[in-house]
């Protein structure tokens, strides 16, 4: 293989680039339907776990996913999500704003788990370990659903109306069926 002279890097990609490889493109859970789930206390991957899961036709709670996660280890989202048909996937994603990324979701019209810091990341942990705080949301189509909010405060809305759009993104993946290729 020869050097690529002219080659330079890519300035940005898709959250979810098509390379023609021939792997299934979506949208995968379109016919979903997603019942509003309130988180109690500091639970929202818990909690967004379940409320996925019962859409399903499941019958969880959030104590059932936290028994199973760590709410800062993604693949044990992806692994809990697997006796329901689902997993994870990784999206291409940077610090950049929810809103910057909000046009090209609504698009896939799909089924989507957003992350977001709650504040400003700063570069270094606290002693504890942390960074800041962070939350995550799940994005269904064009609606959004917060477990943080009750559904008549914003916890359910469309997604350019969501409130937080304006926080910074720490990850974002996309809910596929089980053993896509792309599954962590």
């Amino acid at each position: 293989m020869g050097m690529m002279s002219s080659w330079k890097p890519n300035p940005t990609a898709p959250l979810w680039y098509q390379d023609g490889g021939g792997e299934p493109t979506g949208p995968f859970l379109h016919g979903l339907e997603l019942q509003h789930t309130k988180q109690v206390g500091p639970s929202c991957v818990a909690t967004t776990l379940s409320m996925v899961a019962n859409a399903t036709g499941a019958q969880t709670t959030p104590e059932d996913f936290k028994a199973v996660t760590n709410s800062q280890a993604p693949h044990t989202w992806s692994e809990a999500l697997k006796d329901y048909g689902l997993q994870l996937a990784y999206c291409n994603n940077d610090v950049r704003r929810l809103e910057y990324f909000v046009d090209e979701l609504v698009a896939y019209d799909d089924l989507f788990f957003l992350c977001f810091y709650s504040e400003d990341p700063p570069s270094d942990p606290k002693t504890s370990g942390k960074l800041c705080t962070a939350h995550i949301i799940t994005l269904h189509r064009d609606t959004v659903y917060d477990t943080a909010k009750f559904p008549s405060s914003g916890g359910v809305c469309k997604a350019h109306d969501y409130s937080r759009l304006e926080r910074q993104t720490k990850r974002i993946f996309r809910v596929v069926p089980l053993y896509h290729p792309r599954c962590i």
